[in-house]
């Protein structure tokens, strides 16, 4: 009798797993204002019957869909994936669960079930360290008391995991983008420059702990907290930075918005890492982004700070929140700039 054939999976001496991205975490996003461009011609596109109200969808550049399908449901859909940011697999998983969750909980919402995506090069790396990266994922999310139930995978020569996530939330209590009004203070919730300091660590090899410990931080308690103060307007910080974020909350509600920048908390080590040169192109470029429409009375690299390429940041609320800086506040509509950085 033959024995059953096996089948083996050998490949080199595992690199760095930050050295097969391009870019890392969510500095590897497409520049915002060309993704406006790319997505310009689907907003407002008829819909056959649907099965429910879309009450948030492409208009904004919302964090996530909202469909209200009953009066008091609204189901909140989101996807977000991106290329390694820490070389632990285990790490990385937890860091891209923890930033497709947060969509949902900056909508309001909580999260139910989520699906993987994954994209692997099968021929370079090892199906174990895989394996690492979907744990991670799922860690994080049971902790958030929401399911993991299959995905997606593709073989990819650039590794890539994320997770797209279903919630729901109460439509009478969405958080949005768009409903900033003047004289609402801003607040954060999470320190700033994990962009930079992700940028040395794939630079140098050097871990940062604290770096992961805040990335690996889920936004749930201060989402709650939002809710419970009333706030209705609110956005995770993300791949487009503080500036990014905020002009596009700011431009959707009608408004425009002040920032104090030294009441803006940084993590240990991001203004060294800045003056190091540790700035990704995805950093530059939101800067790029808003600087015709922005008034700045501080210099380049804090500049470069606040629009620090974030990684599963935290919510930037249009309100006062237990335990977070105000950094701002939300004014009439200025028509000589978006933002104010004073």
């Amino acid at each position: 009798m033959t024995s059953p054939t096996t089948h083996s999976h050998t490949v080199p001496a595992p690199a760095r797993l930050t050295s097969f991205g391009h870019g890392g975490g969510c500095a590897c996003k497409i520049p915002p204002g060309a993704l406006e461009d790319v997505v310009a011609g689907l907003v407002g596109a008829p819909v056959a019957e649907p099965a429910g109200e879309l009450m948030v969808g492409l208009d904004d550049g919302d964090d996530a869909a909202a469909v209200r399908i009953r009066d008091d449901i609204a189901v909140i859909s989101t996807a977000d994936f991106f290329t390694p940011v820490v070389d632990d697999p285990y790490d990385w998983g937890r860091i891209a669960a923890a930033n497709a969750l947060s969509d949902v909980y900056a909508m309001g919402g909580t999260p139910l079930v989520a699906v993987n995506l994954l994209c692997w090069p099968t021929g370079s790396l090892s199906y174990e360290m895989a394996a690492e990266v979907l744990r991670g994922g799922r860690d994080v999310a049971g902790a958030a008391g929401c399911h993991v139930a299959g995905g997606h995978s593709v073989d990819d020569p650039e590794p890539k995991f994320g997770m797209a996530v279903t919630g729901t939330a109460d439509p009478a209590r969405l958080m949005r983008n768009d409903a900033g009004r003047p004289g609402m203070p801003l607040s954060l919730t999470k320190p700033l420059g994990i962009g930079v300091l992700n940028c040395l660590h794939k630079n140098t090899g050097e871990p940062i702990p604290h770096a992961v410990d805040a990335m690996t931080r889920l936004n749930a308690d201060a989402a709650r907290a939002a809710l419970a103060a009333g706030v209705t307007c609110a956005t995770d910080v993300t791949g487009f930075g503080l500036l990014g974020h905020l002009f596009k909350a700011a431009r959707a509600s009608g408004v425009s918005a002040v920032i104090d920048a030294a009441a803006v908390p940084y993590l240990d080590g991001a203004r060294e890492a800045l003056r190091d040169g540790f700035v990704s192109g995805g950093t530059r470029r939101n800067l790029d982004w808003v600087r015709p429409h922005l008034r700045s009375m501080v210099g380049e690299d804090e500049l470069l700070l606040l629009a620090d390429a974030q990684t599963s940041g935290g919510l930037l609320v249009a309100g006062e929140v237990p335990g977070a800086p105000v950094i701002g506040e939300l004014v009439a509509a200025d028509p000589g700039a978006v933002l104010t950085v004073r």
